[in-house]
């Protein structure tokens, strides 16, 4: 199978941010330019995230998503806000390929099932931003990854499935900006609980994580940011290193 590389392009009022445990946010620069600059290096797809949107109670800033969409060719997923269906409606008329959606889903499981059914299962990504409670259990948390739910990871994994999510966006907290490593335990075993695509998201930081991911961690695609934007590695550079290690990607 082949995999994917997604850069992810977090956002606040529009503008590309990062920060770590989703804390600590420092201002980078302009979404669109580095998006033209990931799909010029190879990216699969761009997940543009703004990551204000739901604690803050606003809907995603439409504009900057129209502004990006205009500059790429390659498939766009876009989050943060989305609680209705309108609200998707509203992002792909800006030019979305798909919708991500985390607490709003959390709080209204139906939502995944309302979307799947307006937009079609590859439409639907769902976002889970787990936390490690012990060696086999991992909690969902909603906000940004700000409040816990007391929910089962796996269980609601499987529940986003029957709903008809088309893929899941898993997030490591515990990893999320640490560039020490993606949750590898978290992500395989997602995997062989639920049979949907799996993007491996929170905690990379040199071209070995990206590979463990693919492969021990079993995911589908790798996601990542600080390694992109601060130009520790391109696309281009992940892929190839990705190809010498065996694995089947697009160059």
């Amino acid at each position: 199978m082949v995999k994917r590389i997604i850069p992810c392009l977090d956002t606040r009022e529009g503008k590309l941010v990062k920060g770590v445990h989703f804390k600590d946010i420092k201002e980078i620069g302009d979404p669109v330019e580095y998006a033209r600059k990931y799909e010029g290096q190879g990216a699969d797809e761009l997940v543009f995230l703004d990551i204000s949107a739901t604690p803050e109670g606003k809907s995603t800033f439409v504009e900057a998503v129209e502004r990006v969409s205009e500059q790429i060719s390659i498939p766009l997923t876009v989050g943060g806000g989305i609680r209705k269906v309108e609200d998707a409606e509203d992002v792909f008329d800006a030019g979305a390929s798909k919708v991500s959606v985390n607490t709003a889903a959390v709080k209204n499981p139906k939502l995944i099932n309302e979307l799947s059914k307006q937009f079609g299962t590859d439409s639907v990504v769902s976002a889970i931003d787990g936390k490690k409670r012990s060696e086999r259990e991992w909690e969902v948390y909603i906000s940004g990854g700000r409040k816990s739910t007391g929910i089962d990871m796996l269980e609601w994994a499987e529940t986003v499935e029957k709903e008809g999510a088309g893929e899941i966006l898993y997030t490591g907290l515990h990893t999320d900006g640490t560039k020490e490593g993606y949750d590898l335990k978290g992500l395989r075993t997602l995997a062989e609980t639920v049979d949907l695509p799996i993007i491996a998201s929170g905690g990379a930081g040199n071209l070995e994580h990206i590979k463990d991911a693919l492969t021990e961690g079993k995911a589908d695609a790798a996601l990542a940011a600080s390694i992109f934007h601060y130009g520790e590695y391109s696309v281009k550079e992940v892929k190839e290193y990705l190809r010498d290690q065996g694995i089947s990607v697009r160059l």
